[in-house]
């Protein structure tokens, strides 16, 4: 069975009140969930929680439940744009003050390679990188999320890829 399958199966049981159903929705999303927020912010624990609070709020009244990942990815662009807003307003954190997010996982090559290269790219960009490479959602489900056209992401993607690849260059990894 596919994902888009699974989680639909998944989402009306859930909305039936099938509390396992709900558990193993938010099991297998909530990881996914918390990379995209953590590579967009540097707070992903609050925000998560937030996009979490409103997805199961709003869950019994979601009519396409096909549409889950794309839907709940929404949700947290969404808590992401509340908090960067919040963010503006707030004076420059001192160096000391930000949090290492390392952990254990990024020290894997490609993967510290990647989480590199993101962080050196302008939100849009890694945004895109993020959701369409690493959280695999389709193009037409990236398009959902950002609310843009389908062709938007394409040029999107070209463009982030090439800002990622010079980046990485730029650091001394080479294509």
């Amino acid at each position: 069975m596919d994902r888009v399958a699974r989680d639909a199966r998944l989402v009306v049981r859930a909305q039936l009140g099938d509390r396992r159903a709900l558990a193993e929705l938010v099991s297998h999303w909530h990881e996914p969930l918390w990379r995209y927020v953590r590579r967009m912010t540097g707070n992903p624990d609050d925000v998560t929680q937030q996009a979490w609070a409103a997805a199961l709020g709003s869950l019994p009244r979601l009519r396409e439940p096909e549409r889950f990942a794309p839907w709940l990815f929404t949700i947290a662009r969404r808590a992401l744009t509340d908090q960067l807003r919040l963010g503006y307003a707030l004076p420059e954190p001192l160096e000391s003050d930000i949090p290492d997010d390392r952990d254990a996982v990024d020290d894997v090559l490609d993967r510290a390679q990647v989480t590199e290269g993101l962080g050196g790219l302008p939100p849009p960009d890694r945004e895109v990188i993020e959701l369409f490479h690493l959280q695999d959602l389709s193009l037409h489900e990236c398009a959902e999320v950002l609310a843009v056209p389908v062709g938007t992401v394409k040029s999107r993607l070209h463009r982030a890829r090439r800002l990622l690849r010079d980046h990485l260059i730029a650091k001394g990894y080479e294509s």
